[in-house]
């Protein structure tokens, strides 16, 4: 695991450049959408864990995610890319650095 010395487990971003990227673990079909919290993975990346309703059918859940991070990070859909993972439930987003401040609020980090 990939956790500090208090046992913390590490932030499942990095900051490159003028951005963020931001690493996810995405559930589709959930029962409601919603951010689950932090998790270290098998191979030591931390993501943050992700539930969606709807289903990875024609980019349905990848539009969730955008709308969800729109809606908890107060940024704009042209703010939020996902630059790989389109058909993966990993998924690595970048989101301008204006939204570490949310981010870091919002997963603890």
């Amino acid at each position: 695991m990939s956790a500090s010395a208090e046992g913390r487990v590490a932030a499942p971003w990095r900051v490159a450049g003028d951005h963020l990227l931001l690493h996810i673990r995405a559930t589709p079909r959930a029962g409601r959408d919603g951010f689950e919290g932090v998790e270290t993975q098998a191979d030591g990346k931390s993501v943050l864990r992700v539930r969606l309703k709807a289903a990875p059918v024609d980019g349905g859940a990848n539009d969730a995610l955008r709308r969800l991070i729109r809606s908890q990070l107060g940024l704009k859909l042209n703010q939020i890319e996902i630059v790989s993972g389109e058909t993966s439930r990993t998924k690595t987003v970048r989101l301008p650095l204006s939204a570490l401040e949310a981010l870091a609020a919002m997963t603890g980090g």
